[in-house]
């Protein structure tokens, strides 16, 4: 191999470099001395070039045109300098079917252009290029194809238009390198180049990072795109982008965006506070993004639209400032296994024609709806678990094919859990609805429902609710503890309704409207006040249903403890069908009793008692419970020898702050009794005045009545009872539900307890507002606020019980953190212990997620870091 050497003084030594190149045969090496060279090179033979004394002693400026042009394969450049000053010319020219190696270089004021022939027939369109390639080869024979670049460990910035251009079927590798400080787009490939992308990093520029347009592929790993002017990545026509273990950030507009029939892949990626969209496509174009998480975008998580395609699989979209994912036009999504967390709206949003598939995905906090569908789009919904949100699932869609929800799980919505707008239709399968703040499931006029299997329970209003003119068919469905009816039928609905059970509703169990004609075939009503009401001109049929523990009952009653009722007669059986027969029961009452539920095993006082000492903190309630069950049981063998027992009230006052554990401790009192034999059920009912207090004359004596019929055999809690008499309202009807409690608790004094609960001061007001409740409120439980050492041992226990375990270091960063906490009315006590729990685990599966392969230790421990 022939050396040339470069240098302003020296026998033997060229003065230029071009003159050393004129010189040189193929494959020499030029060294150049230290300095700055004027001048234009012409790379026509295969050589090298680097200083004599290291990088970034030799800078080369162009004298007209670019510093450098590349005509011949395997040419190298290595820890130059080059620097042009134009910075919308061209610094770097690699022709086509020529090869250029740039080593540790840094190029600035200017772009590296990478040219091919617009209709080449190079491999790269024919063949699976992999991010692995070298392009070795290609760099010392590109015959096949355009011209060859490989950057490595280089740095281009202060261009203006592009730093790095690839026309036609040009192929360029980057490796560990930088482009930024870039006046427009950093990368730009087009017509049939590809880009092999290892670790580049692309900052700075005014316009998007790197985009691909044509039949161009860009394959990237470990690559980062940090504060694009427009979008991160932009792949556009039919171009292809796969990028793996990528980060995008800060980019102005979209993440990564795709148009016309462009294709993308996103592996492991993060792309992280996008002005607009994480990831967008459109028109054609098809999107995967697989084990990514895309965080805080500007607008939806993932947005498709036109006819375009997207697969979310495994992958986090979390604070999305509108929806999580939002499919519009006639595109189709598919959402495997991802975890959506906190949208400003929609978790997930379908509009135009648009198909969304969801399946095994998580849904948390959006600030409106979990999934949503409008306009003629549809909802097919698998394995759903969805907790928040103002509605769970609302389709507003008319569509030939009905949404579909399969073994969904929804909790805690603010309205209802499910809703079907005007003319829509939905089909529900074991789909279960608990602690909606409206109704469980709500369809809107002209909705049509199909219901199989699941449960609505602890809904603040109805559990179903039928407008006017709506279908339904509800089949096996279990509702309970709802806040109004169990089932709601407007008026002109038709429907069935199959094998259903409804229990612990506060209004009737089954409200039918007029002209609604529906049939109830195999239903049975459970401890409710009353089974079924009627609007005026309502005729229901119902078949071989039944009343248990019911206290105003239409149906036939089924006796909890004397064996099953008599059936009812023959016919189709109206809504008040016929009289019980006192011959025994039909065959359709018999085959409900023995569908009945097995009585569960009965508690010991023994368990109950250390149940109530596993408690945190309480000691002075501890004392007053176990004294009081210490009388109890006196007072029982009293009765037991035959003498007269003692007065006894067991009506309690519980004073205290929030998340004190009043309630929990009144379900444990209600069992106590229970297991001394003196309550028959020891269920708890929870009221409050919204329960209790009707809203015009004549509603509120029949509403506390109902309720108090609920927890006959068990513990009516009134949470925040003294609401039920306002400071300085002598009107109100709070007090004619106190005066309706005080009444019911004497008519029936053995057979419900009654807790009053709230804060200390006003329970005193409270209690004092009626005779008759000083004289049954005779004894007080104070509820402390919780030690800062009980604090953390509830989170603890929180902890245990769900298999996490809190370093020496978390526990101290914890005790730390619960002193500093005000103590004031917000304070939450028990339940601010549960939400740093919480906040802990949500915080923790955001470090774990990022671990390559955690094992079970890192999958339970909570560390110092997960606090804050």
């Amino acid at each position: 191999m022939t050396d040339l050497r470069v240098a302003a003084k020296g026998r033997g030594a060229h003065r230029t470099i071009a003159a050393a190149l004129a010189a040189a045969p193929a494959g020499a090496t030029v060294t150049v001395a230290p300095g700055t060279y004027t001048e234009s090179l012409a790379l026509t033979r295969r050589v090298v070039i680097e200083p004599e004394a290291g990088a970034g002693t030799v800078q080369l400026r162009p004298s007209a045109g670019p510093v450098v042009t590349v005509t011949a394969p395997g040419c190298v450049l290595r820890d130059l300098t080059l620097a042009g000053d134009d910075a919308a010319g061209t610094l770097v020219r690699v022709e086509d079917a020529a090869g250029l190696l740039v080593e540790r270089c840094a190029l600035t004021g200017g772009r590296v252009e990478v040219l091919g022939s617009a209709a080449g027939t190079s491999a790269v369109a024919n063949t699976a290029l992999t991010v692995d390639g070298t392009l070795a080869a290609e760099l010392a024979d590109p015959v096949d194809g355009g011209g060859v670049l490989v950057l490595d460990g280089t740095r281009l910035s202060g261009a203006r238009g592009t730093a790095l251009h690839l026309v036609g079927d040009a192929r360029t590798r980057a490796v560990d390198t930088v482009v930024d400080e870039v006046d427009g787009i950093g990368v730009v490939l087009s017509g049939q180049a590809a880009l092999l992308a290892e670790r580049l990093r692309v900052s700075g520029t005014s316009g998007s990072g790197v985009r691909a347009k044509g039949a161009s592929r860009l394959l990237a790993r470990e690559c980062v795109v940090r504060g694009a002017g427009r979008h991160g990545v932009l792949v556009e026509d039919e171009a292809e982008a796969a990028l793996t273990d990528c980060r995008i950030e800060d980019a102005a507009r979209s993440g990564m965006r795709l148009g016309h029939g462009a294709r993308g892949t996103l592996t492991d990626c993060r792309i992280t506070a996008a002005g607009g969209p994480g990831v967008e496509a459109e028109d054609r174009a098809r999107a995967v993004v697989r084990d990514c998480r895309v965080e805080r975008p500007g607008g939806h998580g993932v947005r498709a639209a036109g006819s375009a395609r997207v697969l979310v699989a495994g992958s986090l979209v979390a604070d999305a400032g509108a929806c999580g994912i939002w499919l519009g036009g006639h595109a189709y999504g598919t959402v495997e296994g991802g975890r959506l967390y906190g949208a400003r709206e929609h978790g997930v949003a379908v509009a135009g024609s648009a198909t969304a598939e969801v399946a095994d995905t998580a849904v948390t906090e959006p600030g409106l709806c979990g999934l949503h569908a409008e306009e003629a789009a549809r909802l097919v919904v698998t394995g759903l678990r969805l907790r928040g949100a103002e509605t769970g699932v609302r389709v507003r869609s008319v569509t030939e094919e009905p949404s579909e929800l399969r073994g969904c799980t929804l909790a805690g919505q603010r309205r209802s859990g499910v809703e079907l707008g005007p003319d829509s239709a939905a089909v529900l399968t074991d789909v279960r609805v608990t602690g909606a703040g409206g109704a469980g499931v709500a369809v809107d006029a002209g909705g049509r429902l199909t219901l199989t299997g699941g449960t609505v329970s602890g809904a603040a209003g109805s559990g179903i609710v039928l407008e006017r003119g709506a279908a339904a068919e509800v089949r096996a469905l279990r509702v309970a503890d709802c806040g109004k009816n169990g089932i709601l039928v407007g008026e002109a609905v038709t429907g069935s309704f199959d094998h259903c059970d409804l229990s612990g509703s506060a209004f009737p169990a089954v409200h039918v409207g007029k002209g609604a004609e529906v049939r109830f075939r195999g239903c049975r009503v459970f401890d409710c006040g009353q089974d079924v009401g009627l609007a005026d001109g309502a005729e229901p049929v119902f078949e071989d249903c039944a009343a248990v523990r019911v206290r105003t009952a239409v149906l036939p009653a089924l006796s909890d403890r004397a064996g099953p009722p008599a059936a009812p007669g023959p016919g189709t059986g109206g809504a008040r069908g016929d009289a019980p027969s006192a011959e025994g029961p039909g065959d359709g009452a018999a085959d409900l009793w023995q569908q009945g539920e097995p009585e569960p095993e009965p508690e010991t006082l023994e368990d109950l008692l250390a149940e109530l000492d596993e408690l945190v903190g309480l000691d002075g309630v501890k004392r007053d419970v176990s004294g009081m069950v210490k009388l109890m049981q006196t007072v029982r063998l009293r009765e037991q020898a035959g003498l007269p027992a003692p007065p006894l009230s067991r009506h309690l006052v519980f004073a205290g702050n929030p998340g004190t554990g009043k309630t929990t401790v009144a379900r444990l009192y209600g069992r106590l009794l229970k297991a001394l034999g003196l309550l028959a059920r020891g269920h708890l009912v929870e009221v409050d005045r919204s329960a209790l207090v009707g809203e015009y004359v004549g509603h509120t004596g029949p509403k506390t009545t109902e309720a108090f019929h609920r927890a006959r055999g068990g513990v009516l809690f009134i949470d925040e009872a003294y609401a039920l008499v306002p400071a300085g309202a002598a009107n109100d009807f709070g007090t004619e539900a106190v005066a309706t409690l005080v009444k019911l608790m004497e008519d029936h004094r053995d057979e419900v307890v009654v807790i009053a609960a709230g804060y200390p001061g006003d329970m005193e007001r409270f209690v004092a507002s009626n005779p008759g409740l000083s004289s049954r409120f005779s004894r007080t439980l104070l509820f402390a606020d919780y030690s800062s050492a009980e604090l953390v041992s509830i989170v603890e226990h929180h902890a245990q019980r769900h298999r996490y375990e809190l370093t020496d270091a978390a526990r101290r960063a914890l005790a730390s953190y619960v002193e500093t906490l005000p103590r004031g009315a917000q304070f939450g006590n028990g339940r601010t212990a549960r939400q740093l729990f919480q906040a802990m685990t949500e915080r923790q599966a955001m470090r774990v997620a990022e671990l390559t392969d955690p094992d079970s230790a890192q999958l339970m421990q909570l560390d110092e870091q997960d606090l804050l």
